[in-house]
């Protein structure tokens, strides 16, 4: 593959990462997340403003970035990518809680130092976005299977139920601080799982 000088390093370093990613080079996937995930987090974070909502997203932005690789135009960069998928998967959480957001202009800018433009679809629902949800449900299903059966529970309450961890907590009648903790040690395996296992995502 022949990288364009006018990508910086880091962004060049990404491609070769890409290249192996696609071969299901574990390593790999693993460098990817480990360059991105706290950015990504940081900026979906912004737009959120809530801390575990934040996590959530940034476990599927990786998840589907993952899934498409093949998809992945590299006459961008891959964080412009990465970030793109990310805001548009936290801009359909957005829509579907009507959550109170700050701005998501500028939020973001790529290896080159330039501003990424995110692209705001029209509000209402078309068969495309359906599928999009659809395929978001699965992969995170295909990656749930592989948890503890204990942490399958929360995470099946959390994000197929849509509960709250107040809800959680009263439907499986353990304290609100258990519920927290240990969802947040299951989105760290369900991290482990997307960067370690290709059958995952």
């Amino acid at each position: 593959m022949e990288l364009d000088k006018e990508f910086s390093e880091k962004a060049k370093k990404d491609f070769l990462l890409v290249e192996r990613a696609k071969q299901s080079d574990e390593k790999a996937f693993a460098e990817l997340m480990q360059r991105y995930k706290k950015p990504v987090y940081h900026m979906i974070l912004k737009m959120v403003r809530n801390v575990d909502d934040a996590e959530d997203l940034t476990i599927e932005a990786f998840a589907k970035a993952f899934r498409n690789l093949k998809k992945f135009n590299p006459d961008f960069t891959f964080s412009t990518w990465l970030f793109r998928i990310a805001t548009n998967n936290c801009i359909d959480f957005i829509r579907k809680r009507k959550l109170d957001t700050t701005s998501i202009s500028n939020t973001y800018k790529d290896d080159n130092g330039e501003s990424v433009d995110i692209d705001i679809k029209d509000f209402n629902p078309d068969p495309q976005e359906e599928a999009i949800k659809g395929e978001k449900i699965e992969i995170i299903q295909n990656i749930v299977t592989k948890l503890p059966p204990k942490y399958q529970v929360l995470v099946r309450l959390r994000y197929f139920q849509e509960l709250s961890y107040e809800e959680i907590a009263e439907e499986m009648k353990v304290p609100l601080g258990t519920v927290k903790a240990q969802l947040h040690r299951a989105r760290e395996l369900l991290y482990d799982l997307v960067k370690n296992r290709k059958d995952a995502i």
